[in-house]
């Protein structure tokens, strides 16, 4: 995030500079309405001031602007598009587990982001090249290699903390990975530390 300088931020709105797009936002104290720095409208100096984010502009108590639309400045959500819908899945899955549970599905997480299934399918494909269901049996297996290099607990346990519903699952998965069972990568891995 760039210190916000006035002199800086209004040669940049003066001259809509879109290399300063999303970077700040310019409030406008008569209106009370905040901008993206593109924005055709041109108040004057002394009538703003400049915040370093959307929702500081709204805590001081401005309102978007209807013309600029800041919502879809560079860096917000809107303007990732589709890859903040990814990006809201993948954490969903990696870090929470979301499609590891004895009910979870890829409709079910599509819910939680509020699209449907096959269109979140569609998603991962165009941006990931793989599917939901793909990505959340790396991350199991992730999770699990992980466990059993740093820790002492049965590979049993270790199936279940990292997401797997059976051992028999987990050890098919981890051979399918690694093209070795779980007990040989942690006999190895003893053996000589700095491998893994």
């Amino acid at each position: 995030m760039m210190t916000l300088q006035f002199a800086e931020c209004d040669r940049a709105r003066l001259a809509r500079d879109p290399d300063y797009d999303g970077r700040f936002f310019t409030a406008v104290r008569t209106t009370r309405i905040y901008c993206r720095p593109v924005c055709p409208a041109r108040p004057r100096s002394e009538n703003v001031c400049y915040f370093p984010s959307a929702a500081a502009a709204e805590r001081a108590g401005f309102r978007p602007c209807l013309r600029c639309r800041p919502e879809t400045a560079p860096f917000s959500p809107a303007w990732r598009g589709t890859r903040a819908v990814v990006d809201r899945a993948l954490r969903l899955i990696v870090d929470e587990g979301a499609l590891d549970a004895d009910h979870a599905s890829v409709e079910r997480l599509a819910a939680r982001l509020g699209i449907g299934g096959r269109q979140l399918s569609r998603l991962f494909a165009r941006h990931l090249n793989a599917t939901p269901i793909q990505v959340a049996k790396t991350a199991r297996v992730q999770r699990a290699k992980r466990l059993l290099d740093s820790t002492e607990l049965p590979v049993s346990d270790i199936a279940l903390r990292a997401g797997f519903r059976s051992l028999r699952r987990f050890n098919a998965v981890f051979i399918e990975t690694y093209r070795r069972p779980p007990t040989d990568i942690r006999r190895a891995a003893r053996a000589s530390p700095m491998q893994s």
